[in-house]
């Protein structure tokens, strides 16, 4: 079957939980903690020495563990800026009703000048990932290219109605998910991590109780913020590199309403994609929306293979 055929509701209710709990970290991954700086609303850890500057961005209630094999690879020959936005992992939300979304996003060139970096690589997961395209179509001239890890310019599904039907729909889910009691958004981050988080029900149980870090409002906030966009327009101007990373897992794609081929899903990825000059879908499998956790080897094969095409 076709995937832009499946009814909207079937899509939420595949990628919604990659909205709610987009960034995730271990104990088993835990070391002394980094200094960090603050940039804008963004808190910043720096990695390395040399070379190449690479910035890392997690998804919603993410940290840089979310990273943690991924900077002890990369800060042997790369300067590495672990960053982490303003609500998640313990660090404050503001509370003044601005866009956190937006205030990431101004944050980005004012981390970019404050440490005199030429052209730095955004590695952005999920909520990160589409930050990163997002700063890739208003900035192009400042970044050597982009890595976006299962996420997209659009929220999945949302292509398919409005704008004003976008701003309602995120209006209630934002709302949903801002009643919940700490109690509940720690049930629900262990089942998401169990059924899309990633494969191993082992490192579901490890990881997700780490999502309680975060400012459910805050969260609430980037979700609504985020399911209501639509940065593909942008996309035309995003003259760089761009590395699109498509987890997939067969079993999860096995059964109606989600029946859906790995080359299906590498194509409705295309799709969305398709404003971007020079954009780029790489698929890996077996594994679900954490690649850097279910392959990471694999993971980084393809990142080092994009950062050494630059």
């Amino acid at each position: 079957m076709n995937r832009l055929r499946h009814p909207i509701s079937a899509i939420f209710r595949w990628l919604i939980p990659v909205t709610f709990l987009g960034g995730v970290g271990a104990a088993a991954f835990a070391q002394p903690a980094a200094p960090t700086e603050q940039v804008g609303t963004l808190t910043v850890e720096r990695h390395g020495e040399q070379g190449r500057a690479v910035i890392l961005i997690p998804g919603l209630e993410g940290g840089p563990w979310v990273w943690q094999h991924t900077i002890e690879h990369l800060q042997k020959d790369h300067r590495v800026y672990a960053v982490t936005l303003a609500g998640f992992d313990g660090v404050p939300a503001p509370r003044d009703g601005s866009s956190l979304l937006d205030r990431a996003d101004a944050s980005l060139p004012q981390l970019i000048r404050q440490y005199r970096i030429d052209k730095p690589v955004l590695v952005g997961h999920s909520l990160g990932g589409t930050l990163a395209l997002r700063f890739a179509g208003e900035h192009p001239q400042l970044l050597g290219g982009v890595v976006a890890v299962d996420g997209l310019p659009i929220f999945p599904g949302m292509e398919r109605v409005d704008a004003a039907q976008r701003q309602a729909m995120a209006a209630k889910m934002g709302k949903q998910l801002a009643a919940l009691t700490p109690a509940q958004f720690a049930a629900q981050a262990l089942g998401y991590m169990q059924k899309i988080g990633v494969i191993d029900p082992a490192l579901a149980a490890r990881y997700a109780p780490m999502n309680a870090r975060s400012d459910i409002k805050a969260t609430a906030q980037y979700m609504a913020e985020d399911l209501a966009a639509d940065y593909r327009p942008g996309l035309k101007q995003a003259n760089v590199p761009i590395l699109e990373i498509s987890p997939y897992n067969a079993p999860d794609f096995s059964q109606p309403p989600m029946v859906m081929s790995e080359a299906q899903k590498t194509a409705y990825y295309e799709s969305l994609l398709a404003n971007a000059p020079t954009a780029k879908v790489v698929s890996i499998s077996p594994s679900r929306h954490y690649v850097m956790f279910d392959q990471p080897v694999k993971f980084q094969r393809v990142l080092d293979d994009f950062l050494k095409s630059l």
